[in-house]
């Protein structure tokens, strides 16, 4: 039985946030050198680590639809003095939701398995772990250029709302 943790803190070693189907654990965290297993789930978890960085989980997602005119799977900046960005795989209150870690990412690449269904990829992170993921290399791609376009319309002067 693994060390179950009743919660967790986004830090930079935080690479994914995984949904569990297990009794004893709602989330699967992937950080660079280890796997945790926490009670929380990963939307729970996304919300806390957005207070504990000054604002709420929902007025950082009002502020980057506004800034971004998008609407859907909305990038978070968790904390930007740290470069920490996630974005989500699915609508952040669907079960099968992941958070990924922007800066963590260092390719995607259509898994070898979708030539047959077209709807898989592998995300590799800079640490050499790889994840398959059930969601669309295109999904997963747009996330990434949703994700860097919040990173650099907050990182400019104009936009420093999150600082």
């Amino acid at each position: 039985m693994p060390n179950i943790l009743p919660t967790y803190d986004v830090n930079e070693k935080t690479i994914a946030l995984l949904p569990s189907r297990q009794v004893e654990y709602d989330t699967i965290v992937m950080e660079a050198d280890q796997r945790l297993f926490v009670r929380q789930t990963p939307l729970e978890i996304i919300k806390m680590a957005c207070l504990k960085a000054g604002s709420s989980y929902e007025g950082c997602r009002a502020s980057l639809m506004y800034l971004t005119n998008s609407r859907k799977k909305v990038p978070i900046p968790i904390l930007l003095e740290k470069n920490i960005y996630a974005f989500p795989t699915h609508s952040p209150t669907n079960f099968n939701c992941q958070w990924l870690f922007y800066h963590h990412i260092a390719s995607i690449k259509p898994h070898p398995s979708s030539k047959k269904t077209h709807h898989r990829a592998t995300i590799t992170f800079k640490n050499g772990q790889n994840l398959a993921m059930n969601e669309s290399y295109y999904r997963l791609i747009k996330q990434m250029y949703r994700t860097a376009e919040c990173i650099t319309m907050l990182s400019s002067s104009s936009h420093s709302i999150f600082v």
